[in-house]
């Protein structure tokens, strides 16, 4: 009987192989098809037509070959997710690939699948779905990056047989768990993967993990890991890898975390960067001879590298990177003969870079593939030392102050890769035998003092290379003009080359160019047609800064997303172009480009614009600004200064709610300023200045645009009062209401400027950003001069408010703007006295209250303004004496005339009894008078002295007989 089952059973499955697989099975794998969403067509080999009945043949599907069970699914994005190098084609076709929609629950109908793997897909943020928990099967299952979003479920415990579970997550999609329990009834996972799952709340976690005793991979990169207590007994006896990173782990769960490492024997690989360490590093972590990657990165650990270092003899890589460690590199770490990588950068070395390599160059440099010492505070010269490490394929030495020449051995480092060298000061010529690397991809010489010429010897036998970054040195470019490279360059930066008067025509041949700095270069060309005709792979294109002419075309519509033009301080011409809407930064500054705006602003109104930043400033544009906003939201910077703009500002920039500056200046705007901007909330810098706007200044700017940090409607025709309402705008650093028609008082409030009051180290994140790119420019009247700030305008406060018709005394309120560096006044008729309390801003520079009807006295307070560098009182009526301060007797008397004081550096001597004797105490006849007067005082008090003395000896003979007997009395005693 049981011959007869055995061969029944055989026989089942023979039709079983022969008719594919089992049809319950394809049905489920069909209806998984049919729920998900496949823009690749990755799928389409599930099918029953055309001979594509058996589901085991599918592409993913995996069978026994015997039982024809679906054991696995192998359903991961086929296509890697790509670095910023990636084209845009390139991620589309990743995008495109990826399978969406939803997880048919007919997968459990797959009672024999131990392997599921569906990571790097889309699924858009939905719910693990939890009855995968019941498929009991399954030994592997990865889900990482695939989408998913929302409260993992705790069925995922129920699978018993479970050895690998990766559910790294998809950042945007908050992944999360709460209580990780149910992870214990996973008693066989021996790989572990939670990284970018949210485990704030899941206060057990460390205890859980104590509980699975043959886990061998953990990696908790990016989970917030709450600080809790550890357990008395850490078990993780087994781990081989442990990453921990990017968890701000402190040293109160760290301490633990390093007393359980000691048992931890089997440890190869340990990942603690990007966490809050900022203790030394504990001894205990060098007794760890099994371990081969350690990166320790991105931390505060401090103090000195241990020589203790050089007993982990397995180390292939170690990362102490962006840590407040001290050198020098301990000789110790020459024993390390296994190593291969060594990253130390943003380590307060101060050594000399020939030390370094003089420890390494014994068994280390034999191995060693990477060498990253950039930002190490490094000095010294690079010498021939460099031979001896062949294996060499990056070397990063960046940003140090390494000197002297680059030497001719680094043409012997073969295998090199990357090679950046940029940020030093080095010096010479760049060495022919730099041709000899021709495994090269990247090249960073960059910001050096290097010169000379470079030429096909040079860079003419580099086939690999991908990045020539050397902008910022004196070379001269010196090719022949039907060069063509042998390499397909990605990015190129000649910045302050001399390339030549001519566009370099081999950049014809560079089809994957996304990054090109040509910038002052000295090229006085037009702008070559061929250009543009892959200008659609750019990413950045910076021509600024030259001689180029004639007309701009059109910018292709297709774009890499965010590019980056810069077209500024050329001699461009005509009518403004039409450009992608890919463009995100924008600048034709500079240039002589005419006519209006409206070819550039209103081209293809239903396309939504991408630009973030629009500099069309000092050009001869003209006309008015036109109605053309609404699809421009993305703009957060307009420069349209410096123009011969009319007309009003339309209604339609009130629509730009992302808006941070703009810049109006020196056109010939008129009317007011629209109502509709009182919905630019986010406005730091709102600058109409040298215009023809008129009206009252709006309240509104002080009820809504409560972000400003510079207001400048200077020289224009404003008039009314000046209102109390601006005084709420609490960050406000520089107020120009300069040259206007203003009446009426100073107003009290300005105590509330806040940023004048106290200073606060930071302009807040709207605009950070914006000055770290160099891209937020501010032009303010400091000293009398119009300046411009960009990354130093945090330390700029100021207030100009002269040449109006402001009245009233000025408010003692504004004595207490401590930070204030530059106050003018001038040129108002403001009256009453200097406040006594002046003296208290300290960080005053510039003071001008000239041509006022100011009176009294000049407050001996002022000669603790030290800072004082520029100070104009002329022309008011000042009386008295001018302070005694080095500051105050250090400006010229102009500074004072038109006035009635005395004392240094005026040339009006201050008599004991108060009156004034000298010049200069006032304008007119009245000051004539007093001079006619004084000299009359002067010439009857020497009559009336004379005569005193003299009479007595001339009508008086006994006085005369005294005086000859006291001098001859004098005479004897003097020999």
């Amino acid at each position: 009987m049981s011959v007869l089952l055995v061969l029944l059973f055989l026989s089942l499955a023979t039709v079983n192989i022969n008719e594919g697989c089992i049809e319950s099975e394809r049905q489920a794998l069909l209806m998984f098809k049919h729920d998900v969403t496949d823009g690749a067509n990755r799928l389409s080999s599930w099918s029953l037509h055309h001979g594509h009945g058996d589901c085991c043949q599918w592409d993913g599907v995996v069978c026994d070959n015997v039982t024809a069970h679906v054991l696995e699914l192998h359903l991961a994005n086929p296509r890697p997710l790509l670095d910023d190098y990636g084209s845009d084609a390139e991620n589309e076709a990743m995008e495109r690939s990826k399978l969406r929609g939803k997880i048919n629950h007919s997968l459990l109908k797959l009672t024999h699948l131990s392997y599921l793997n569906l990571s790097q897909n889309g699924f858009g943020g939905i719910p693990i779905p939890d009855f995968i928990g019941s498929i009991e099967s399954l030994r592997h299952l990865d889900l990482s990056k695939a989408g998913f979003g929302g409260l993992v479920p705790s069925q995922l415990g129920n699978l018993p047989s479970l050895e690998y579970l990766n559910l790294r997550a998809d950042i945007e999609y908050n992944l999360y768990v709460t209580d990780l329990q149910w992870l214990s009834g996973l008693s066989l996972i021996e790989h572990l993967d939670l990284s970018d799952v949210n485990l704030a709340q899941a206060s057990n976690w460390l205890q859980v993990l104590n509980t699975l005793p043959f886990l061998k991979n953990l990696y908790l990169s990016g989970c917030q890991l709450p600080q809790v207590p550890p357990p008395i007994h850490l078990n993780l006896s087994s781990l081989a890898i442990l990453d921990l990173s990017l968890n701000d782990i402190e040293n109160s769960l760290g301490g633990s975390i390093f007393h359980g490492l000691v048992n931890m024997t089997s440890l190869r690989h340990l990942d603690l960067s990007n966490n809050l360490f900022n203790s030394s590093i504990p001894e205990s972590l060098y007794s760890l001879d099994s371990l081969q990657f350690l990166n320790l990165g991105s931390n505060k650990f401090r103090g000195k590298l241990s020589s203790a270092i050089g007993n982990i003899t397995s180390a292939i890589d170690l990362d102490f990177s962006d840590n407040e460690l001290e050198g020098p590199i301990p000789i110790t770490m020459g024993n390390l003969c296994n190593l291969k990588s060594i990253v130390f950068s943003e380590l307060n070395l101060n050594q000399d870079v020939s030390t370094i390599l003089t420890v390494l160059s014994g068994c280390v440099s034999n191995q060693l593939d990477k060498l990253d010492l950039s930002e190490c505070h490094l000095s010294g010269q690079l010498t021939n030392q460099l031979r001896n490490f062949k294996s060499l394929k990056e070397l990063h030495l960046s940003g140090n102050s390494v000197s002297g020449p680059i030497p001719i051995s680094i043409g012997e480092l073969s295998s090199l890769r990357v090679l950046e060298l940029d940020q030093n000061q080095l010096k010479g010529e760049l060495p022919s035998s730099i041709g000899k690397l021709t495994n090269l991809e990247i090249l960073d010489i960059s910001t050096n003092l290097l010169e000379g010429v470079v030429s096909e010897t040079h860079i003419g036998n580099l086939p690999k290379l991908k990045v020539f970054q050397a902008s910022k040195n004196s070379f001269v470019l010196r090719v022949s003009p039907d060069w063509i490279p042998p390499f397909e360059l990605e990015l190129l930066g000649l910045r302050s080359w001399n390339v030549g008067s001519m566009f370099p025509s081999w950049l014809l041949s560079q089809k994957h160019l996304r990054y090109l700095d040509i910038s002052g270069s000295r090229i006085s060309d037009s702008l070559p047609g061929w250009l543009w005709n892959f200008s659609s792979t750019f990413q950045y294109l910076n021509l600024s800064h030259n001689q180029i002419h004639g007309q701009i075309p059109g910018i292709p519509w297709d774009m890499s997303v965010d590019s980056v033009i810069d077209l500024s301080f050329n001699l461009l011409s005509g009518p403004l172009p039409q450009i992608s809407p890919s463009v995100v930064f924008l600048d034709m500054s500079n240039n002589n480009l005419s006519g209006s705006l409206s070819p550039l602003l209103c081209y293809k109104l239903e396309e939504t614009m991408g630009t973030v930043i629009l500099n069309l400033g000092g050009n001869v544009l003209s006309g008015g600004i036109p109605d053309c906003w609404l699809n421009w939201q993305n703009l957060q910077v307009i420069k349209l200064s410096n123009n011969r703009l009319n007309g009003s500002i339309p209604s339609s920039m009130g629509t730009l709610q992302s808006i941070v500056s703009l810049h109006l200046r020196k056109n010939h705007l008129s009317g007011e300023i629209p109502l509709s901007l009182n919905n630019c909330t986010d406005l730091v810098l709102l600058d109409a200045g040298e215009n023809e706007l008129y009206g009252n200044i709006p309240q509104w700017i002080g009820d809504s645009l409560r972000k400003l940090v510079v207001l400048s409607l200077r020289s224009n025709k404003f008039s009314g009062y000046i209102p109390d309402e601006l005084c709420a705008i609490g960050s406000l650093q520089a107020l120009d209401l300069a040259d206007n028609n203003l009446i009426g008082s100073i107003p009290r409030c300005v105590s509330k400027f806040r940023a004048m009051a106290k200073f606060n180290g930071s302009m807040g994140t709207a605009i950070s950003y914006l000055i770290d790119a160099g891209t937020f420019l501010a032009t303010i009247v400091m000293k009398g001069q119009m300046l411009e700030y960009s990354t130093n305008l945090n330390l700029v406060r100021s207030i100009d408010l002269s040449n109006n018709k402001l009245s009233g005394e000025i408010p003692v309120e504004v004595t207490s703007l401590f930070e204030l560096q530059t106050l003018n006044l001038s040129h108002n008729l403001l009256s009453g006295t200097i406040p006594e309390r002046i003296g208290e801003m300290r960080s005053l520079e510039s003071l001008d209250f000239s041509v006022n009807k100011l009176s009294g006295s000049i407050p001996e307070s002022m000669s603790y303004l030290t800072f004082l560098s520029h100070l104009n009182l002329s022309f008011n009526n000042f009386s008295g004496i001018i302070p005694s301060s080095t500051q105050l007797q250090s400006f010229d008397s102009s500074c004072y005339e038109g006035n009635q004081l005395c004392g240094l550096p005026v040339p009006n001597m201050c008599p004991e009894n108060g009156k004034i004797h000298g010049v200069g105490h006032g304008g007119g006849n009245g000051n004539e008078n007093e001079t006619d007067w004084f000299w009359f005082g002067l010439v009857v008090g020497f009559v009336i002295g004379f005569w005193s003395v003299f009479g007595p000896l001339v009508f008086d003979k006994r006085w005369r007989s005294i005086y000859t007997l006291f001098g001859s009395q004098t005479n004897v005693e003097n020999h």
